[in-house]
């Protein structure tokens, strides 16, 4: 080769060389292939796992790596667009993670604000969600972390998501949904067996070698949220400076690990959820991803869903929450009776909270002042609420329980029942006595003030049932008062056990429950109860009239009845034995020892788990009005 044209070749080649390097650093990052496969989060190299919150997430930053988007399925419903599609969450052990979701916003929106939407364990990303709060004018993305999808002609369930699991596209139910690569963030099932929310596993697919916070799927998820927090505020019809998230169940818990650990988020709204996971007996689970940690960062406007008496997310946590958020902005909302589900009076205020601190198109009323008096003249105590008169006050209940307590198993706290204690109103102030079974139990009180509004709210419930609310309550803060206490302010016992379950008559609903409003089905937890507890060999009665023959289903807990009622113009005398209820399993009950929730209605499912898991429909559609009851009683 002449020197001459050696001399050319090696011009070219440098020039060549100098070109590609300026276009590799000019060009996007999310160009460049070696820049996609860096490490979110950098290995361990001998050094000790992440200690504390601030450890955990100080190298994290939510924007740095692109988003990747990728649309998967779209269509127009109700003038609101929406887009089924999937999003870059990070790289772990070399492979890219993608979030499936459903992402919506209301046709030809400009400046929105947005809200991250979180399903909880076992529930979908669900476009109900999307379209009910795209029709009130805000952008959202309802993230599927475990897998599941629920859109128009795009569903995965979990049989789906094991077939993306296996990678079986040729089969005709393959969809393309959430991806976590080398690591596990699904849930119900999760990936791989061993894989836990509750503790700091390792693995093959684990992101540390050693038991780290990194590992958790609270940590994962929590990294996915905060990655739809910077894909809406990159979208163009969004309001980056007006992100809100809520979720429920262990949504909840995410929303609050997503609010304490990124300051973009504006408002939040946790249902059932995100108080309570602070009993974990690792201490580096509780310094990581314990609750009260990410709550002590939260000073964004905040509310509290928390039903009276959720397994999750438990009221009495709620009082250690309210203390340890550093936002002074608060509010909650506590259904009496109700476990991990809610009606729509309680399910509203979270769409309403976000419409004050998002929207500025409503002003919540002030936290309801409150007072326990123990000490009183005829040693009954009362309850004093002075309820924020800058809305129209519908009504104020009152609340209180004997059957709470500070270490909560799950069966009594689902189950104990609340007293209803009518209160009266003098001089702007509404007080309730509340008498007592017992001075050597503790008493925990509370309120609601139920408020009307201008016109229907609708908006998708807990598990995406669709609601209109015409009103909506806000709880004061739970007092609690232990035996001590009672016993030394001179308090009585007031009230008596009775064999007299429930006369029916004014204001009996309020101490019983039902999660289909919509339907003339009710139930109570007051066979719990010392009070009400049935005597060995009672019967359970009642009278009930009807205006057409129909069948009446009496459920116990596992066991359920039918009784067919025939047409007739008077009161019908109904008495039953234990051994007139049967389970799933075919099996009789014994007897009433240790009932817990007694339940009226047209229809029951009753169910039996275990190996061979089974159930049994009873009773159907009911013709006409619904019944009148009285009288019900242990005979």
């Amino acid at each position: 080769m002449s020197r001459l044209r050696y001399f050319i070749i090696t011009i070219i080649m440098k020039k060549t060389y100098l070109f590609l390097v300026l276009f590799l650093v000019s060009c996007p990052i999310g160009l460049r292939a070696q820049d996609a496969l860096n490490e979110t989060f950098l290995p361990l190299k001998g050094e000790e796992p992440p200690q504390t919150l601030e450890e955990l997430w100080k190298d994290f930053d939510p924007r740095k790596e692109p988003l990747d988007t990728e649309v998967l399925y779209t269509w127009e419903e109700d003038g609101v667009e929406m887009q089924v599609l999937r999003y870059r969450i990070g790289v772990f052990k070399g492979e890219k993670a993608m979030m499936a979701a459903i992402y919506g916003y209301p046709k030809k929106g400009k400046n929105l604000p947005a809200l991250v939407q979180i399903h909880g364990g076992g529930q979908y990303a669900d476009y109900r969600a999307v379209l009910t709060n795209a029709k009130r004018g805000y952008a959202t993305i309802s993230i599927a972390w475990a897998g599941r999808v629920n859109a128009p002609d795009y569903i995965v369930d979990p049989d789906k998501v094991k077939l993306f699991w296996e990678g079986k596209t040729q089969d005709p139910d393959y969809k393309v949904t959430t991806d976590w690569g080398e690591v596990d963030g699904y849930h119900a099932p999760s990936r791989y067996s061993k894989n836990s929310f509750v503790e700091l596993p390792t693995g093959s697919w684990t992101l540390d070698p050693v038991a780290s916070p990194r590992n958790n799927s609270w940590f994962l998820c929590t990294v996915g949220a905060r990655r739809a927090l910077t894909f809406l505020e990159r979208q163009p019809q969004v309001n980056a400076d007006k992100l809100g998230v809520y979720g429920h169940s262990m949504g909840g818990k995410l929303t609050v690990l997503t609010t304490g650990s990124d300051s973009r988020v504006k408002a939040a709204a946790p249902s059932c959820g995100g108080i309570s996971d602070r009993y974990n007996e690792d201490p580096l689970f509780q310094a990581t991803l314990g609750d009260h940690q990410y709550l002590k960062e939260i000073d964004c406007p905040i509310f509290f869903l928390s039903p009276a008496n959720d397994f999750h997310g438990r009221i009495n946590d709620l009082q250690k929450a309210l203390g340890e958020i550093k936002s002074k902005e608060w509010r909650v909302a506590c259904s009496a009776h109700h476990n991990h589900q809610d009606n729509g009076e309680s399910e509203v205020t979270g769409l309403l909270w976000f419409d004050q601190h998002l929207k500025g198109t409503f002003s919540f009323p002030k936290t309801p002042e409150s007072t326990l008096q123990l000490r009183t003249k005829n040693g009954i105590p009362t309850f004093s609420v002075i309820p924020d008169g800058s809305k129209r006050v519908r009504e104020v209940e009152v609340f209180y329980t004997q059957q709470g307590s500070e270490d909560e198993e799950r069966e009594n706290s689902i189950n104990r029942f609340w007293h209803y204690a009518k209160p009266t109103l003098a001089n702007g102030v509404w007080t309730a006595e509340l008498p007592l079974a017992s001075t050597d139990k503790p008493l925990w009180a509370y309120a609601n003030v139920v408020y009307d509004i201008d016109g229907p709210v609708v908006g998708a419930g807990y598990y995406y049932r669709i609601y209109a609310a015409n009103s909506f309550h806000l709880s004061s803060r739970m007092h609690i008062a232990g035996p001590q206490d009672i016993q030394a302010s001179g308090s009585k016992i007031s009230l008596r056990p009775t064999r007299l379950i429930e006369s029916f008559n004014k204001d009996w609903e309020k101490e019983w429950f039902t999660y289909k409003p919509e339907t003339w089905e009710r139930k109570t937890h007051k066979v719990y109860n010392g009070v009400w507890k049935a005597p060995k060999t009672a019967k359970l009665a009642f009278e009930v009239k009807v205006p057409r023959a129909n069948t009446l289903v009496v459920g116990i807990d596992a066991y359920g009845t039918e009784v067919e009622l025939p047409h007739s113009t008077k009161w019908q005398k109904v008495v039953l034995a234990p051994s007139d209820f049967v389970n799933a399993a075919g099996e009789t009950m014994e007897d009433w020892e240790g009932i817990m929730e007694l339940r009226f209605g047209p229809n029951d499912t009753l169910r039996v788990g275990g190996e061979e898991p089974k159930t049994k429909n009873l009773g159907g559609d009911w013709e006409g009005e619904k019944p009148r009851f009285r009288n019900m009683k242990w005979l």
